[in-house]
């Protein structure tokens, strides 16, 4: 058994293992600068992929005008800004490549204390946990982030305005929605969770469904750009992941 300075001791070693390997990892990072920018920027250019299937739908429809024929200029109004995106960009991506390493810590900080069988169910969780993650930002990445800012990008109240978008906007905007959506989708994990501890029951979830969905939309209202096209694209996920939750927590119940 230890004791309480020797478990401080065990993780002050364990943070500062994480730190050392996601700092080295975001100076890795920060040597490939030309194919990072290429990715993050890339739905900026009119051929980005989500622009190319949805003109190629439209197409398939009949209608031949294509919505996304422009790319998006970016530029930097301060003298520091561009790299102080590039070690911004390099330390998310060292933080998100490091993330199993991460997990693996904090298991191995954690397991001391647990039973067999929560091991077995701590990593049955945590895998899963880690996959909604990434699914999350894959979505952001490919549908919610391309389509909000050619919309926010395109929007004008008067032609008189032109909207010039800064680097730093578009960096900012680009790492708060994809970690945020790679937090939402923890929802079925979570919905377990409450489950497991006797708070909501799948009849309780089925029950509440339209509840439920204005409270989705107003989480979506908070944590996405002030416009409807990005909330409607928020709250549309979430209101499958609600579902697939209300299943998850009905099978966890037999």
């Amino acid at each position: 058994m230890q004791t309480f300075g020797e478990h401080l001791d065990v993780l002050r070693k364990m943070l500062f293992r994480i730190c050392m390997l996601s700092f080295i990892i975001a100076i890795g990072v920060f040597f490939f600068k030309d194919q990072v920018f290429n990715l993050i920027l890339a739905p900026c250019s009119s051929d980005f992929v989500t622009y190319n299937a949805i003109n190629k739908s439209l197409c398939m429809l009949g209608m031949n005008d294509t919505i996304y024929s422009t790319s998006i200029e970016l530029i930097a109004t301060d003298l520091p800004s561009q790299f102080l995106a590039h070690m911004s960009m390099s330390l998310y991506i060292g933080g998100l490549l490091s993330s199993p390493f991460i997990l693996y810590e904090l298991f191995k900080f954690i397991s001391p204390a647990l039973y067999e069988n929560e091991k077995k169910y701590s990593i049955r969780v945590g895998t899963v946990s880690y996959l909604l993650f990434i699914i999350g930002i894959i979505v952001s990445y490919f549908i919610l982030f391309p389509i909000s800012c050619r919309f926010l990008a395109s929007y004008s109240v008067s032609e008189h305005v032109k909207t010039m978008v800064t680097l730093d906007s578009y960096i900012s905007t680009f790492i708060s929605l994809t970690l945020l959506m790679g937090l939402v989708f923890q929802l079925p994990i979570i919905s377990i969770f409450l489950a497991k501890m006797g708070v909501i029951t799948h009849s309780i979830m089925v029950d509440y469904r339209k509840h439920a969905f204005v409270l989705i939309v107003i989480i979506a209202a908070i944590i996405t750009p002030p416009d409807a096209m990005t909330l409607i694209l928020v709250s549309f996920p979430l209101y499958i992941l609600y579902e697939i939750s209300i299943l998850v927590v009905k099978l966890s119940e037999k």
